[in-house]
């Protein structure tokens, strides 16, 4: 959902904000924009532009990238309606995104090329070693793989400040 009519008030409540100001920006414009985000009940984090531009590209850029392209490969298939019929909360889950608008996806995308297209490399390496694994039979690969995922996505989620 996008848009005004999908604000409710507390939507930034508690919610990381990431100014990036520009050198040209003032302190005092700054001040002003932090001071309205916190009456919104954000937490503002101030980044430069390619800090900012590389955490994007790999927490929010690449899961959309990922989930189009998982769908669009899905819908492709003769056979989609029928594989889709069986599908069910993990599928659902991973693609939920792809619902997203994709001309604002798109301009995201082009506008963080550059360090996006850094870690789809570093996604594809991911797919690959997973790939060699199945190709070998290689149960123990594949369960050091989906563990370490396992255990790192845990970590992650007790962190005290995670939302």
């Amino acid at each position: 959902m996008s848009g005004a009519a999908a604000a409710f008030p507390e939507l930034y409540r508690g919610r990381k904000v990431i100014l990036v100001p520009q050198r040209e920006t003032s302190t005092r414009a700054i001040r002003l924009v932090r001071a309205a985000w916190l009456a919104c009940g954000a937490e503002v984090v101030r980044l430069k532009p390619r800090e900012h531009d590389e955490i994007l590209a790999a927490v929010s850029h690449l899961p959309h990238i990922v989930a189009y392209a998982l769908m669009g490969m899905l819908a492709r298939r003769r056979n989609a309606r029928h594989m889709l019929e069986f599908s069910a909360g993990g599928l659902r889950d991973t693609v939920r995104i792809a619902g997203s608008s994709p001309e604002m996806w798109r301009d995201i995308c082009l506008a963080n090329r550059e360090a996006l297209l850094k870690f789809m490399d570093a996604y594809d390496s991911e797919l690959n070693r997973a790939r060699v694994a199945l190709r070998a039979g290689d149960g123990a690969a594949l369960d050091a793989i989906f563990t370490h995922a396992r255990n790192a996505r845990e970590r992650w989620l007790v962190k005290p400040d995670r939302r």
